[in-house]
């Protein structure tokens, strides 16, 4: 088994100094294997984590902004720096967190066969969902990323896990459940997620704003640390400790649907 270990140091409101150890494996089996069959897992891991979260990946993310439009033209996001800030708000204590723990969940439990439970943690996704506009962006990435999965990178068991849901898979728990029937890792899963999701969030501002292609970049640094940490947390978190905070940008997503003019389907 390889180990990877990374030490990220971040600094609290109290400006005190926090250490969080992530620990990535690659490879989740204790038996002993063969160097070249140990690369050949960890490409194909990469190769699919590296297609399924692409932009490429024709799930439709480019038409969504997560309530970001109206934010914008609320005058809440103008520059690097409020974007900065609002992200790191709705990655750490909002639907970024939520959508993290319901992957983990919803991996763990495809991964063990339990189909009841599966089913009950897609429902209680699908519950979470403030808006009709978030209702829509998630279930209908879901819905997608499962059906060209299953056309294109078809696995033994993800048609049982999918038709044991009675509600259509909002796209975190699809993303899980699809992880899970390939046999790619949980760890670089939820992170190569959550890098896709606050790409797209920097993609929809970068429009809006606008920003600049550097600039773009600069926001997606300052994340770095946060979507670790989030990640993290995800990993450890229990469904007891899901929750939102992010009572503006839940707001944004409402009136999004009654914006004059909207670029964006959320």
């Amino acid at each position: 088994m390889i180990i990877a270990t990374i030490i990220i140091t971040t600094t609290s409101i109290a400006t005190t100094p926090t250490i969080t150890t992530a620990t990535s494996m690659l490879t989740t089996t204790n038996e002993p294997v063969a160097a070249c069959d140990l690369a050949e897992r960890e490409a194909a891991a990469l190769y699919r984590l590296m297609t399924w979260l692409s932009p490429a990946f024709p799930v439709g993310g480019f038409s969504y902004s997560s309530g970001l439009e109206w934010a914008v033209e609320a005058g809440d996001i103008t520059d690097t720096a409020t974007l900065a800030d609002w992200l790191d708000a709705m990655l750490g204590d909002g639907s970024g967190f939520c959508d993290a723990t319901f992957l983990v969940h919803a991996y763990r439990v495809a991964e063990a066969g339990d189909e009841a439970t599966l089913n009950d943690i897609a429902e209680l996704a699908a519950a979470f969902v403030p808006s009709r506009e978030r209702q829509l962006e998630t279930t209908s990435q879901g819905r997608a990323f499962v059906e060209i999965a299953r056309a294109a990178w078809d696995a033994d068991g993800l048609d049982a896990m999918v038709a044991a849901c009675r509600t259509p898979l909002v796209y975190p728990v699809a993303v899980g459940v699809v992880a899970a029937m390939h046999g790619v890792p949980l760890a670089p899963t939820l992170h190569a997620f959550l890098h896709a999701l606050v790409s797209n969030w920097i993609s929809a501002a970068s429009r809006l704003v606008p920003l600049g292609q550097t600039d773009s970049q600069r926001v997606l640094v300052r994340l770095e640390a946060a979507v670790a940490t989030t990640a993290n947390r995800a990993l450890h978190a229990t469904l007891d400790d899901l929750g939102s905070a992010t009572f503006r940008a839940d707001l944004a997503s409402l009136r999004h649907e009654t914006q004059y003019t909207r670029l964006f389907r959320s």
